[in-house]
């Protein structure tokens, strides 16, 4: 996750993100995108803002598209559900246009990138994205997957309520499930999960991804998964409190509502992120004692003028896990060593056992768990799919795929 205050040089602007990586490899996924897609999105903000100052100089169309080759990138992604209708995008101000364009021009070039890494295998590894940019009352957010951002804002009767601000972007959608099936990807559920619907290559039974959309998982890119953000526009007002961003494991166990009684009945704004990570790990526990517990990164951004108006907290043990600006959010690590040991059931990859007791063991599955064993002492960091099994896999099944073999 990352929080970056005064984001452009803009003092009453800050950005926020939270990613979920999944695969062998999500979690460098994850950090690169974290790392990388700020500043293209500052820079693309920045080159959009000249354009449009030349444009009017000049007198030309202030509606036309500054990068004329997201035309087709956004009719890939059905214009319908990448952001809001057309007729609706004229009662915006300019800043979402802006916003809009850059957006799209930054998560299209941080995938390129992706697939370009020789250190990063991105082919069967990916991760969200849930982005946001405010500036004064303005709220623009960029997401890609099934991570999630509310708000907590107050109704007419003055009580908190939640107001889910994204939408989770799995397949069971109708248009995300058309767009898969229209580019030859097959979308299903497994007879014991049929709650969880899936993304899967046309001739083969992997790799069952549990989200339409996300940076890498390019063994999915030419069968309907794209990295384009659906992108919405919200004028904030003086009723509305707080902003949540949070991994699909706070959501999984925990209602929008629970979410904003949780972050508002903090003992401080501080611990507002640590305390819903907290109730999420124990509600895990609770509602799936023989499950692991998924990885929960959250960022809660309060939105008066309070100095103190950040907090953020996550249960992964990754050092580096919060990057920001300002140092006047918290970070949390919640280790998940005292819960049951899980037994084979969905996760965010299911385990994949080498043999069973008294099967034969060849040289070749020796050879490959010595090799499974050896990836993870060098990556140095908690995979979850790989030490227990959650609710829900993001990720079924994995291709096997060697490039150096494929090479040669």
């Amino acid at each position: 996750m990352i929080v970056w205050e005064n984001f452009g040089s803009r003092t009453d602007t800050v950005f926020c993100g939270v990613f979920d990586g999944h695969g062998p490899h999500g979690h460098m996924v994850a950090k690169r995108v974290r790392d990388s897609l700020p500043s293209k999105l500052s820079a693309h903000w920045e080159v959009n803002l000249k354009s449009e100052d030349v444009l009017k100089e000049i007198s030309l169309n202030a509606g036309a598209s500054l990068y004329p080759e997201d035309a087709s990138l956004v009719s890939a992604a059905d214009e319908s559900r990448v952001s809001i209708d057309v007729e609706e995008t004229g009662k915006h101000p300019e800043i979402f246009q802006t916003l809009k364009e850059s957006f799209l021009k930054a998560y299209k070039v941080m995938d390129r990138e992706l697939k370009s890494y020789t250190n990063i295998d991105c082919f069967c590894s990916g991760t969200t994205a849930v982005t946001l940019i405010k500036q004064g009352q303005d709220l623009v957010i960029g997401n890609v997957g099934d991570s999630r951002a509310i708000l907590g804002t107050r109704d007419k009767d003055g009580s908190l309520t939640a107001v889910q601000l994204t939408v989770d972007l799995k397949p069971n959608l109708p248009a995300e499930a058309e767009r898969i099936r229209k580019c030859r990807g097959r979308v299903f559920s497994l007879r014991d999960e049929p709650e969880v619907a899936r993304v899967w290559l046309p001739n083969s039974d992997s790799p069952g991804l549990a989200m339409a959309r996300a940076f890498g998982d390019f063994c999915l890119k030419d069968f309907g998964l794209i990295s384009v953000p659906e992108i919405s526009y919200r004028r904030l007002t003086g009723k509305d409190e707080f902003i949540v961003l949070a991994t699909d494991g706070i959501w999984d166990v925990l209602t929008n509502d629970e979410v904003v009684k949780i972050v508002a009945s903090a003992s401080s704004r501080s611990s507002a992120a640590q305390s819903l990570v907290e109730s999420a790990v124990r509600a895990w526990r609770t509602k799936y004692p023989t499950s692991k517990v998924d990885d929960c990164a959250v960022v809660c951004l309060f939105l008066d003028s309070n100095s103190n108006n950040l907090s953020t907290a996550s249960n992964t043990k990754d050092s580096d896990k919060t990057v920001s600006m300002k140092a006047n959010e918290v970070g949390a690590k919640i280790d998940d060593t005292s819960g049951p040991t899980a037994f084979p059931r969905s996760g965010t990859v299911r385990e994949v056992e080498v043999s069973g007791e008294g099967d034969d063991v060849s040289e070749e599955e020796i050879e490959e768990a010595s090799e499974h064993e050896e990836l993870l002492s060098e990556v140095g960091a908690e995979w979850s799919a790989l030490e227990g099994v959650s609710r829900l896999n993001t990720l079924l099944t994995l291709p096997r795929f060697v490039p150096d073999k494929d090479e040669n």
